[in-house]
């Protein structure tokens, strides 16, 4: 299986995906691709801007394309596409969303890490909440219109990774 785990920043992705991978021998955990940029040495900006989102966008695209099985995604296109819709509404993103649709189709199970209330995780104002809340949105609308099987998470820690192996099993 691939399988991706999304959701705006601050919300325990990176945490939910590192916990599944040690149930599921055998399979790779696939790194942020903003932390695979940065150990590459791109250089972002202070706060990264669109650009710095498509980079991710291209990333992500690249990484799912050429992947092999058992593989557990920090991130998808999707998700980073969200950030670029959320920062400039105003942008075009047709052709970057049908290229994520395309290539999320390789993917088998999308693991949606929502921003929950109360929240579970403090974001500091430096952490951007106007755009974390913003994301959020996005993804919620977005992601129940793809033909994706997908799981909404909750709870605690235990609580989502019990979620998603039992998806898993069935």
């Amino acid at each position: 299986m691939k399988i991706a785990v999304i959701g705006a920043h601050k919300v325990g992705k990176t945490t939910l995906a590192e916990e599944i991978l040690e149930c599921l021998p055998g399979y790779t955990l696939h790194i942020e691709p903003y932390h695979a940029l940065e150990e590459s040495g791109y250089i972002f900006s202070d706060i990264p801007d669109v650009h710095d989102f498509i980079k991710q966008f291209e990333y992500s695209v690249k990484q799912i394309s050429k992947s092999g099985e058992n593989i557990i995604f920090d991130r998808c296109p999707i998700d980073i596409l969200a950030y670029v819709h959320a920062i400039d509404e105003a942008r075009n993103i047709e052709q970057l969303f049908e290229t994520a649709q395309i290539v999320i189709n390789a993917i088998d199970l999308i693991v949606f890490v929502p921003i929950e209330e109360p929240d579970l995780i403090s974001c500091q104002k430096s952490d951007l909440p106007k755009l974390r809340y913003r994301v959020n949105d996005i993804l919620n609308d977005w992601i129940w219109q793809l033909d994706i099987k997908t799981i909404e998470v909750n709870g605690a820690l235990f609580n989502r990774r019990d979620q998603v192996i039992n998806k898993i099993a069935f």
